[in-house]
């Protein structure tokens, strides 16, 4: 079935089909497309559409398992399982998934495989309780689900010859790289895979002195490594970013991954506090070395502070040991760390052990402030692009909203995205974003950055004898 006879069907309202018009590589919206359809039976239609979001969007979530559901209701069991085995190799797994797991286990007869997948499901999502499901299972649930299998582990199910994946990629290779959260793989495991971030600088509107700096840190000595090799500087090294909250810090690691195509490893608290004894200076350990078994690789901690806090605020506590291990880490003391970009995230810069930006640790030390105007400009355009809109003054929405967070930003294209939608759904017609929306939008949301800057300028004023905090006052121009 084409495209166009898939996006004739009568269950699809006239204002979606516009709004498909105005953004066709819209993937999201024709997921949403497919699935309506799929609720109105035209699986046939609603497989059209899942491919054409996948042909834009790849790796997405919802279109892959809104398609292996597709191919189950027409009893290609085979590729969906693929699907399904594909899109557990990255976690976190949605709950559908494991719930239409269980279902093609039952299919092939493998019961107590079915029990275990749909006790997962329910246990993360308790409105997909089925009891026609629970009824197949039968006795199983009554026992203790054993630990959920390995997504390489498969099972056999009869299929019928129509059951094929030709148009794509979604290989059953049990050698194929898994993509796992940071420090669950050994680093000599050669299948072991890590975040390549598709997004690049262009994507980042302002910062260009951090921009400048990362450069100089990683993306240059890559491109030209006989240069930097001759004044003997190394690819790497770490970088603090601080800043009120809101401000792009964490999008700017991602992009510096893409820029040259380096493995991306972003970690959480979650990643390494343990509450067993040592175990949390072992997790972070294999966190290092898994970013040194790929690169050249961007490990990027965010929220920092809440892991290298100041070890004078910790006497007796067992933190102090961990933040040992992160600084032995940093310096690289039994393996090099050439190739790694170490950048962190914090917006409470002052709460950070001093030890961490002794210089070849955290050697630079850059501030992120709100988005100037250009870059103000610059991000509306990115959160605007491929949404309907007018003739839209971006420069004169960019001079309104100073002080302005790109996490502002973005909200008041949300809260204006959203006033037009209810005028879409009232009138039944697609309607522009114009400027006065954002403008009206404004008055809903302010800034959210000046209780931040309440509190750093008096650690700028008074406890600033170092002058780490100077861009702080410069910002807010004042003089010491």
């Amino acid at each position: 079935m084409t495209l166009e006879e898939a996006l004739s069907s009568e269950l699809i309202p006239q204002v979606l089909r516009d709004a498909l018009r105005v953004t066709p590589n819209n993937a999201p919206l024709l997921a949403h497309l497919a699935e309506i359809l799929l609720q109105g039976g035209c699986s046939e239609a609603a497989e059209t559409l899942f491919r054409q979001a996948l042909i834009f969007q790849p790796n997405m979530p919802e279109a892959q398992l809104g398609l292996a559901g597709v191919f189950y209701r027409q009893g290609k069991f085979s590729a969906s399982l693929v699907l399904v085995e594909e899109l557990e190799k990255s976690p976190p797994v949605l709950p559908k998934v494991s719930l239409l797991h269980a279902r093609l286990a039952i299919q092939a007869g493998d019961r107590p495989t079915a029990a275990r997948f749909y006790t997962q499901a329910k246990s993360l999502e308790p409105s997909l309780a089925d009891s026609a499901l629970e009824q197949e299972i039968g006795n199983y649930l009554q026992r203790p689900a054993p630990p959920p299998v390995p997504s390489s582990t498969s099972f056999s199910i009869p299929d019928t010859p129509s059951a094929e994946l030709s148009a794509w990629d979604f290989s059953a290779n049990t050698e194929e790289p898994e993509r796992l959260p940071a420090g669950d793989l050994p680093p000599d495991n050669p299948f072991a895979d890590i975040e390549r971030p598709s997004i690049a600088f262009a994507d980042v509107g302002g910062m260009d002195p951090v921009k400048e700096e990362v450069r100089m840190k990683i993306i240059l000595p890559l491109q030209q490594p006989d240069l930097f090799k001759a004044y003997g500087k190394k690819v790497g090294g770490g970088i603090l970013m601080y800043g009120p909250p809101g401000c792009g810090k964490t999008f700017l690691a991602r992009a510096t991954a893409g820029e040259v195509n380096a493995g991306f490893l972003a970690v959480g608290i979650s990643d390494i506090l343990d509450m067993w004894i040592g175990q949390s200076e072992r997790n972070l350990h294999a966190i290092f070395e898994q970013a040194r078994a790929h690169r050249p690789c961007v490990l990027f901690f965010d929220e920092v502070d809440a892991l290298g806090a100041n070890r004078t605020d910790m006497l007796k506590s067992g933190g102090r040991q961990m933040i040992n291990q992160f600084l032995s880490e940093l310096d690289g003391v039994n393996s090099s760390n050439e190739g790694i970009l170490i950048l962190a995230a914090t917006n409470t810069p002052w709460h950070l052990d001093p030890a961490f930006r002794r210089p070849g640790r955290f050697d630079r030390i850059l501030f992120v402030p709100p988005p100037d105007q250009e870059a103000r400009a610059s991000i509306l355009r990115i959160h605007l692009k491929g949404k309907p809109q007018g003739d839209i003054d971006f420069v004169g929405i960019a001079r309104k909203t100073d002080g302005y967070s790109g996490a502002d930003l973005k909200a008041l294209i949300d809260a204006a995205t959203e006033a037009k939608l209810r005028e879409a759904m009232k009138s039944g017609k697609l309607q522009s974003l114009q400027t006065r929306d954002i403008l009206d939008a404004m008055r809903q949301h302010r800034p959210t950055v000046r209780d931040w800057f309440e509190t750093a300028r008096n650690y700028a004023l008074y406890s600033n004898q170092s002058g780490t905090y100077d861009d702080i006052l410069n910002y807010l121009k004042i003089k010491k």
